[in-house]
Order: structure tokens, then sequence, then C-alpha cells
């Protein structure tokens, strides 16, 4: 089972940065040309809201699964952790759980507004700030070694 959710949690990675940088982008670009919140905007996001969700709940998966999530701090304890352990069982979960809080939160909060403006804005603010936590916490060694 390990294998299937480790697996499944790299490749929706993928599908989780893309949607978040175009979400990121899509809402950054269309606040500074100042142009109205469309359809295709709200979908965007919602989508993006999604993917980045079921991440989380194949990370959880993993990270009760995995030897190098949980049951490492268990094994080892938090000082027996090198830098790349800490990563993968401490600030990769962590990180990754404040990134979904924050597209969350930038996803709740346009919704309650009524103008095109202040709808992108949210999504701006937020999903950038989601973008780079994601971005600062994905393991780059394990990520393009199949």
């Amino acid at each position: 089972m390990y294998d299937i959710v480790k697996m499944l949690h790299s490749y929706w990675a993928y599908l989780v940065v893309v949607m978040v940088v175009l979400a990121t982008f899509n809402a950054l670009i269309k606040f500074f040309g100042n142009k109205e919140f469309q359809a295709v905007d709200f979908r965007i996001s919602l989508f993006t809201l999604i993917v980045t969700h079921i991440q989380l709940l194949i990370g959880l998966v993993l990270y009760f699964t995995s030897p190098f999530g949980f049951k490492n701090i268990q094994n080892n304890g938090m000082g027996g952790l090198d830098s790349f352990s800490r990563l993968l069982a401490v600030e990769h979960p962590f990180v990754g759980i404040l990134a979904v809080v924050f597209i969350t939160i930038g996803y709740s909060k346009h919704k309650k507004k009524l103008t095109s403006k202040p709808k992108f804005k949210m999504l701006s603010i937020f999903y950038t700030i989601g973008l780079l936590l994601i971005l600062s916490r994905i393991p780059w060694n394990n990520w393009f070694n199949f």
C-alpha cells in the first residue's frame, strides 16, 4: 500500500503545482489587468482548491504509512532526524498543510467579495502564499528521480 500511496502522492503533486501556478498567475494577471471575474476564473480557483485538498488527504495517508513520516519520528525521536529526514517527517507535511490552509482561506474570502477586483485580490494574495509554501518544501531531490 505504501508504494501505491507514495506514487499517487508524487504524481498528483505535478497536477497540484500546475494548478496552483495557473490559478495564481490567472488571479495576478487579471487583478493587475482590471479584468472581470468570470466563470472560468471560478472554475480554475475551485479546481485548484479540490486538487490541493486531495493531495493533502493522500499526503496524510502517506505520512502515517511511510517509514519516513510519523514512524521515523517514533523510531528516532525528533533529535535523531537528519536534515532530509526532518524535511520528510516534519517540514514537508507541516508546510503542506499551511499551504492548503492559505489556499482554502483565499478561496473562501474571494467568494464573499461582490466585485472582480477584490475577488482577484484575495485569490492573488492567498494563492501566492500557498504556491510559495508548496515550492519551498518540495523534496526536489526525490521529485526528479523516478
